[in-house]
């Protein structure tokens, strides 16, 4: 008696950190597909003093690695949290924050919970973040009274290229999707096809986006703006359970 065929696992890459990828990819296994990780960028910790919340009112985090970073330079807990997005607000609260709310969304979304829940006479906010930021959050805040200070305390250095393993599920054409989370992470990803010769076999990849920006990203490839995807798919949300909901069933 024949063994049945192996049925074959669809293929994604993550373009995330390795901090992020890893839960990431963990999470796609359980969901049935088979899994690379080319991470765009890779994180760099900086060392400082301790920070001075003396006149901090809160505590702003647009990403879970800046919630990290925070963590590795002080063990103060007594300042409430707004995080950007769901992600962001259970990584917060993983690290011992007790009052936490997500703007579950966008600089945008979390400038307006601000807004709706902080005085700006009741002191600063502090904005925990990497060397490069997406979006004014301190002119949408600034013109509503409140004082922003953005304390850099991590950096993000671009990946300088792709990894034989990469180049070679493109070569074979063994890669049906690729998750996208950043304008930055996109741009990179499609220069360093580029330069490995490798655009053309984006044709028969998806390029699965988290936001409109990631996905105008994601469109943006030549002098034409001429998408190399097979098709570029947008969340509903700026959130990674959004994100996922665009992938087809992997079994079955």
């Amino acid at each position: 008696m024949k063994n049945a065929p192996e049925i074959r696992r669809p293929r994604l890459l993550v373009t995330r950190p390795m901090e992020d990828a890893e839960p990431l990819v963990r999470r796609l296994d359980g969901l049935g597909f088979a899994c690379s990780v080319e991470p765009m960028l890779s994180l760099v910790w900086l060392d400082g003093p301790e920070l001075d919340l003396a006149d901090v009112q809160a505590l702003l985090f647009t990403s879970a690695n800046g919630v990290r970073a925070y963590t590795r330079r002080t063990t103060r807990r007594d300042r409430p949290v707004y995080a950007v997005g769901d992600a962001t607000a259970t990584a917060a609260r993983a690290a011992g924050f007790a009052a936490v709310e997500s703007a579950s969304g966008d600089v945008y979304a979390l400038a307006g919970l601000v807004r709706a829940r902080l005085d700006p006479k009741h002191g600063t906010l502090l904005h925990v973040a990497g060397s490069k930021v997406a979006g004014d959050l301190a002119g949408l805040l600034g013109g509503a009274g409140f004082t922003l200070h953005r304390s850099v305390l991590y950096d993000a250095v671009p990946a300088d290229r792709l990894s034989e393993g990469t180049a070679a599920i493109f070569r074979t054409s063994d890669l049906d999707g690729v998750l996208f989370f950043s304008p930055r992470t996109v741009l990179s990803f499609v220069r360093l096809l580029a330069e490995a010769g490798l655009v053309d076999q984006c044709r028969t990849v998806d390029a699965f986006c988290l936001s409109p920006a990631v996905a105008e990203a994601a469109r943006a490839y030549g002098d034409q703006g001429v998408t190399p995807w097979r098709s570029v798919r947008v969340a509903s949300r700026p959130e990674q359970d959004a994100l996922l909901d665009l992938l087809p069933p992997a079994r079955g």
